[in-house]
């Protein structure tokens, strides 16, 4: 009975050990979320929130807000997470401890019972005794191995409760950490909460002022959708120009898809190889428009399609090919600031809203090499990069391509 006891100690020591490795990996992703998601807010308020001069619209304030909300959003889940995971990594060690508390009275009990018939029989008369009672040399000798085994199981027990309180104090120091740590999560996450509050009603506050120009708003949004669709249209040309050209050099006809010189088709596969892994088009830079279509964060009733990301950085700011490749198109649309389009073999991407140009048609570039600078708006003094990936014709996520946007 007691053996079936043991080894079902040793089953759940053996699943809390492994959960507490499993749960351990779980909390430094967790934990790199939460740090990443910290310097974002504090990029945002750095790149949105710092030029108090500026008067920026209500509308473009309101935009501004709700980038900070999705990731003052995200941040109280991930820390919620950890906290929750930590709740049950605790009550695993607490269990843990009534185990190992529960071992080492045994172990106690069973050392002082034979403390006791140690010191009855301890005098090496009685010893003496146990020897010469001996029937034979055998029986002697392992009347002494005897006495050595005791004596070797004796110092083992001792060694053994020493180790058995030497792991609970480490559980306990384990305990209090982690206890600790929740604790500050806890508090940490009630402050952020609170900011979202604020920052929500701020954002509320705002948008009441806007529903009465809600007609006006949508008039503006739909005449920003019809000069990005412009762009988009333009752009799709150029690249089913560049498609088309690149065919006939090779006598192909396809249509939609690049035919590539073995070059070009190794530039493409390293591209590829690289998703995930690109470097961003800005030294600094936060996502306030994400890839796709998408409601308007305001006027609800307008939806708006994004073949990129929109990206806030700081003014004067260096946008870099995030690829080796070579400049296919510089496109200037009446109403809005120069784009380039650079070729990777038969991927494509785009750099949108340039102030300056330090690249030209033809050009050959290479990872991370300045192409230009973003333009600022003087209005609302915002100053964004808009950026896009196209395999052939076909858009692309950038978030799927670049690291950690």
């Amino acid at each position: 009975m007691r053996t079936g006891l043991l080894l079902l100690l040793f089953f759940w020591m053996g699943i809390g050990s492994s959960f507490a490795q499993e749960t351990s990996e779980q909390q430094k992703k967790l934990e790199a979320q939460r740090i990443r998601l910290k310097k974002e807010i504090k990029q945002i308020n750095n790149l949105l929130f710092t030029n108090t001069k500026t008067r920026k619209n209500a509308l473009t304030e309101v935009e501004d807000l709700q980038v900070k909300l999705n990731v003052r959003s995200e941040l109280i889940k991930v820390t919620n997470q950890q906290a929750n995971l930590l709740t049950r990594r605790i009550k695993i060690n607490q269990r843990s401890i009534s185990d190992q508390e529960y071992e080492l009275e045994q172990l106690k009990r069973e050392y002082a019972k034979m403390i006791q018939k140690s010191y009855a029989s301890k005098s090496l008369q009685n010893r003496l005794m146990f020897l010469f009672s001996s029937e034979s040399f055998l029986q002697a000798y392992k009347r002494i191995q005897y006495l050595k085994q005791y004596a070797r199981y004796r110092r083992n027990q001792g060694k053994a409760i020493a180790e058995k309180t030497n792991l609970l104090k480490q559980l306990n120091e384990t305990l209090k950490e982690e206890k600790a740590t929740k604790l500050t999560l806890i508090e940490e996450n009630r402050a952020v909460q609170e900011q979202l509050e604020k920052e929500r009603k701020q954002q509320e506050a705002l948008i009441k002022t806007l529903r009465r120009k809600e007609r006006t708003l949508a008039a503006q949004i739909s005449k920003k959708e019809k000069q990005q669709k412009a762009i988009d249209l333009e752009i799709n040309r150029l690249i089913r120009e560049a498609i088309a050209a690149s065919n006939r050099a090779a006598g192909k006809s396809a249509k939609n898809t690049f035919e590539l010189t073995p070059e070009a088709k190794l530039i493409a596969n390293n591209f590829q190889a690289n998703k995930g892994r690109l470097p961003w088009p800005l030294e600094k830079g936060v996502v306030i428009q994400g890839f796709g279509r998408q409601r308007h964060p305001v006027v609800k009733t307008t939806t708006i399609q994004s073949n990129g990301v929109i990206l806030a950085t700081e003014p004067s700011a260096q946008v870099r090919s995030v690829f080796e490749g070579e400049v296919m198109s510089v496109i200037v649309i009446k109403g809005s600031n120069p784009s380039v389009l650079i070729r990777h073999g038969n991927f494509i991407t785009l750099y949108t809203n340039l102030a300056k140009l330090y690249v030209k048609k033809g050009e050959k570039v290479k990872a991370k090499q300045a192409i230009g600078e973003v333009f600022t708006n003087r209005q609302t003094g915002k100053t964004q990069l808009q950026f896009g990936i196209f395999n052939n014709v076909k858009a692309l996520n950038p978030k799927d391509w670049v690291y950690q946007m």
